[in-house]
């Protein structure tokens, strides 16, 4: 059996690894690094550069040099905004693309040539071929997020065994599994361009994620971002007349470079000089950039990560005494204000005793030695993140696999028809934690048809599953038939990677009134069968009914009317109770009709 490589696909570097007797190793390219920079540069002519080669072009020709991919994957045009790339991100087809000069290439092509040189690496390294791959994602990448990052890896000549998420496979790193059964971890993991925060707890050899949740548009990159806005700053502030200078993009991409190795360079010294000469008018810019002005840029944006993680100690349901450990994992958080702001939250100090750059690799690894057998004490379950279901009658979201499942899962209901006789039924798949269907997001939708039958005769059985690259899949089929069909996930809507974060605030911002709305759809759906069954039994069976019986069913038919104007849920509850027991009678005289007729149908 071939081996099986760890890799972290990362936002800045990305390593692989394999497992050597029993131990996880991580591979060196022909220089001798175990980081592969994420960078990619399209000379005019002939082969990609990728790497360190691809790297020192950023300064020189930033249009044609692509860095921080990871931040474009599986993301829909115009949600790129704020990155500010120094190459061109456009939309081809309703796709994000990358335009280099007459050439486009697509995030995916992007992150396969990446995979390609890691894979050439280790095989030099290992000096056999390999093709099967563990590739890590952020836990909070959605699904066309996770699809993008697996096509890529097949793009690339892997067959990828699991997609796992980083937090995850950090925890094997850091060796987590040989704690005490029950041990609960924090794994808080803060990258170049995403940020993900997830409790997991080991009980006999199996590591289940308790919770998730996080940002996948947040992390070093966004501190990088502002330094460089701190630093023209000084810089006109200095020579107001060069302003102009600072938009060339040649001049833009050698500044954030400095403020790039000012920031790395931060984290072990209180202060670093930054020198541009040749400037305009031979002017030169010589700074003292402080570790306390780079604390004051960081401290609000990693500040952000507060609630995420507030969110998913909630969801878990563990308080920061609670946790036995708290592990960091992603370079930003070598940054002494970084580790202050996590003691601050999981009030503890964090566990520093591996190299936050490569725990996710390690983990990885460690992954691709259980699945091929070669490590067989560790199980690892992961968690889907947002709630998924679909649309019933009345724009109700109706759940069916909850938030925080553990995954692989599979779940199913069944469903049947609302209104008499429909020839088909439309099945909208949602993703959220909102009440009503508007309020979620619609993943895909499809129709599936079956024999014009009266009102919940009809059975639709729905199947979702989620493999263990947390892909989703759902099937439909008419019971009756056997007719079934799949939904094709890989033509769904996206959202937007804010939203996410967006989703579970906005559930508790709006738990009240979506209850209130949920309460009132479900009673006055009940309203609106009741009506036309009591109207319908009176037309049957009303002659056999004394004058007083009527004018008293007549009564209480008003007062759900007009409860149902009122709004009242209350009023509407009590009316429809009212209704319900003042035809208890009318309910009997129709089912002896009904048995009447049966006999006489018997007899005849």
């Amino acid at each position: 059996m071939s081996q099986i490589v760890g890799i972290d696909l990362g936002t800045t570097n990305s390593l692989i690894g394999v497992m050597d007797s029993g131990f996880p190793i991580l591979l060196a390219d022909s220089e001798g690094f175990r980081l592969t920079p994420s960078i990619v540069h399209f000379p005019v002519s002939g082969e990609p550069l990728v790497g360190r080669p691809a790297g020192r072009m950023k300064a020189i020709s930033p249009e044609r040099t692509v860095f921080s991919v990871k931040r474009l994957m599986g993301i829909r045009p115009g949600e790129t905004g704020k990155d500010n790339f120094p190459f061109r991100v456009a939309d081809a087809q309703g796709k994000t693309t990358i335009v280099i000069g007459d050439q486009t290439v697509t995030p995916e092509e992007v992150s396969t040539i990446i995979l390609r040189k890691l894979k050439a690496d280790a095989e030099k390294s290992l000096g056999s071929a390999i093709d099967r791959a563990v590739i890590t994602v952020p836990a909070y990448f959605n699904d066309l997020q996770r699809q993008a990052t697996k096509r890529a890896g097949e793009a690339a000549g892997f067959t990828v065994e699991r997609i796992i998420n980083e937090p995850t496979a950090a925890a094997l790193a850091y060796g987590l599994d040989r704690l005490k059964d029950r041990a609960k971890i924090a794994v808080y993991d803060l990258g170049g361009g995403t940020f993900d925060i997830s409790i997991l707890e080991l009980n006999e050899g199996v590591f289940r994620v308790l919770s998730t949740n996080g940002n996948t548009r947040l992390g070093g990159d966004d501190i990088d971002r502002d330094l460089v806005r701190l630093l023209e700053e000084r810089i006109t502030a200095r020579y107001p007349e060069i302003r102009h200078e600072l938009k060339d993009p040649l001049f833009s991409a050698r500044l954030r470079e400095l403020a790039h190795d000012a920031k790395l360079r931060l984290s072990d010294e209180n202060g670093v000089q930054i020198e541009i000469p040749f400037l305009s008018g031979n002017r030169r810019f010589n700074y003292l950039l402080s570790r306390q002005e780079l604390d004051a840029i960081t401290r609000p944006i990693v500040r952000r990560t507060r609630s995420h993680c507030l969110r998913s100690m909630d969801d878990a349901k563990v308080a920061p005494r609670d946790l036995d450990e708290v592990i960091l994992v992603g370079g930003v958080t070598r940054m002494p204000i970084v580790r202050q702001l996590v003691a601050e939250i999981f009030q503890r100090l964090p566990n520093t005793s591996q190299n936050p750059d490569e725990a996710v690799a390690v983990g990885a690894t460690i992954q691709a030695g259980i699945i091929s057998g070669e490590i067989q004490s560790v199980v690892l379950l992961d968690v889907t993140p947002l709630s998924l279901g679909v649309e019933t009658f009345g724009g109700l979201m109706n759940v069916i696999i909850p938030r925080n499942t553990t995954i692989p899962c599979k779940a199913g209901e069944m469903f049947t028809n609302a209104v008499a006789y429909q020839r088909s039924m439309r099945i909208k798949v949602l993703q959220g934690e909102r009440e009503l269907a508007k309020d979620n997001w619609e993943l895909g939708s499809f129709e599936i048809e079956f024999a014009p039958v009266p009102k919940g005769v009809a059975r639709v059985g729905i199947q979702f599953e989620i493999d263990a690259n947390g892909i989703l899949h759902v099937l439909a089929r008419d019971v009756s038939t056997g007719q079934q069909t799949l939904l094709d996930l890989a033509s769904a809507v996206d959202v937007s990677d804010e939203a996410v974060e967006q989703m579970i605030a906005e559930s508790v911002d709006h738990a009240f009134e979506d209850m209130s709305e949920r309460v009132w759809t479900e009673t006055s759906i009940k309203s609106n069968e009741l009506l036309p069954a009591v109207k319908s039994a009176l037309t049957l069976v009303g002659d056999q009914l004394t004058e007083a019986d009527k004018q008293e069913i007549d009564g209480l038919v008003k007062a759900v009317n007009e409860a149902l104007d009122s709004k009242d849920i209350q009023r509407l509850k009590s009316a429809n109770a009212a209704l319900d027991q003042g035809t208890q009678h009318l309910a009997t005289l129709l089912i002896d009709r009904a048995m009447s007729e049966a006999e006489r149908r018997r007899a005849g």
